[in-house]
């Protein structure tokens, strides 16, 4: 596949400044910021900054890079630009002359001294990683630019971080279920006779193949494919680990945990294949019934969406409904976009099905991503009775009314024959 890079840096940089007309005002007001300084030095990018850079600038910072978000004092909008040695391209009007003022901490001092904003942020946050993008030194030496009465102005802008990270415009939306639907195809490739060969491929040479090939067409991928098998003689204690050289054999069922990235958007997807045993035409009914209770904890989990709500709270309210169902689940759904596990609430561990504190705190907001991913276990007769873990994951939007896969999902086995 054939990428054309001017075409997808001018798309980039148009969307990049619809982005910052339309989604830094509604993260400054959900802040309540009445600025936003964001600092970056070459090589400690903050992750928020390097989603605000021209395609040209390929998300690296040059120098130290200040980016500035300010309220008009008439309640007009905001303004932005950018205190940098080298101008940020055209979403980010150029203000310092070096010449001028040689202190770049003062040119920017100067300036927010000038606006005067009640409430300044700046991205530290104990909660998330990705709103915690400020260096230790970089925040001391802007604190000791500052007059004191403004120092003591500066907050965290944590929840402006995390909103500008999480929300997706409509053609952002549309672009993931783009990607969705190319990585579905990867996945129905990988688990297939195309791919896997009974007796002969390994679990390895499936994720190999997967990169490799999503590597020759032009995309990314950000963690390498994990491929495993449960097996009707093997010892109940879960699928055989992913990374080793198990060969694929009749009467397994394998499991594929599969990423891209396409268009600086990501992708998570958890899909099986049952491969046939000779003179089998489909699986065995009771791993076809897995697949349906991992479906069916989908839908109580995506049913349960609603804006306001913690992801804390949504676990809570999806297990239970599964309790009542007598399904037998793990819900460890979190949000994606431009990060795979990317900012947003997390909505429970797959070692912890309690409370999370700090990011399973977060409310659900509209116009944003998640993986739902999750896992059923399911006692299959066929293979007597032992528990077989369904793990499904598939990537769904929530456009604050309901939350709704991006390019279907999987309710059928893939058979491998």
């Amino acid at each position: 596949m054939t990428v054309d890079l001017r075409a997808r840096a001018a798309a980039h940089d148009a969307l990049l400044l619809r982005r910052l007309e339309l989604v830094v005002p509604l993260v400054l007001d959900r802040a309540g910021l009445d600025a936003w300084v964001l600092v970056a030095r070459e090589y400690a990018e903050d992750p928020v900054v390097a989603t605000m850079l021209p395609a040209t600038w390929l998300a690296t910072a040059r120098r130290r890079t200040v980016l500035v978000f300010v309220r008009r004092a008439d309640g007009s909008g905001v303004d932005r630009f950018a205190v940098a040695r080298y101008p940020v391209g055209e979403a980010f009007p150029h203000v310092w002359d070096p010449a001028a003022e040689p202190d770049q901490w003062t040119c920017l001092a100067r300036i927010l001294a000038e606006r005067d904003p009640r409430t300044i942020g700046v991205d530290r946050s104990a909660t998330f990683p990705l709103a915690d993008g400020l260096t230790a030194s970089e925040h001391d030496a802007f604190l000791t630019a500052l007059p004191d009465r403004m120092r003591r102005r500066v907050v965290s802008a944590e929840q402006a971080a995390v909103g500008w990270l999480e929300t997706r415009l409509p053609e952002e939306a549309d672009a993931l279920a783009a990607a969705c639907a190319r990585a579905h195809g990867y996945l129905a490739r990988a688990l297939s006779a195309e791919v896997v060969t009974p007796g002969v491929t390994t679990t390895s040479d499936v994720e190999w193949w997967l990169r490799q090939t999503v590597h020759d067409d032009g995309l990314g991928s950000w963690f390498h494919p994990a491929c495993s098998v449960q097996r009707a003689d093997d010892a109940p204690s879960g699928p055989v680990p992913a990374g080793g050289e198990t060969v694929i054999r009749p009467g397994d069922l394998v499991h594929v945990d599969f990423g891209i990235v396409d268009a600086g958007l990501c992708t998570d997807q958890q899909q099986h294949a049952y491969v046939l045993r000779p003179g089998e035409t489909q699986a065995p009914a009771g791993l076809q019934a897995g697949i349906a209770a991992a479906n069916r904890l989908q839908d109580l989990l995506m049913a349960r969406f609603s804006v306001g709500m913690t992801g804390n709270d949504l676990l809570s309210a999806t297990l239970g409904a599964a309790r009542t169902e007598g399904i037998d689940g793990l819900v460890y759904s979190h949000p994606i976009g431009v990060h795979g596990h990317a900012a947003g609430p997390t909505i429970g561990l797959w070692d912890n099905q309690g409370r999370v504190d700090g990011q399973g705190e977060h409310p659900l907001h509209p116009a944003t991503a998640y993986s739902v991913e999750l896992q059923a276990r399911v006692a299959v007769p066929e293979w007597g009775g032992r528990g077989v873990a369904f793990m499904l994951e598939e990537d769904a939007f929530f456009d604050g009314r309901e939350c709704r896969f991006l390019d279907g999902r999987q309710t059928r086995l893939h058979l491998i024959g």
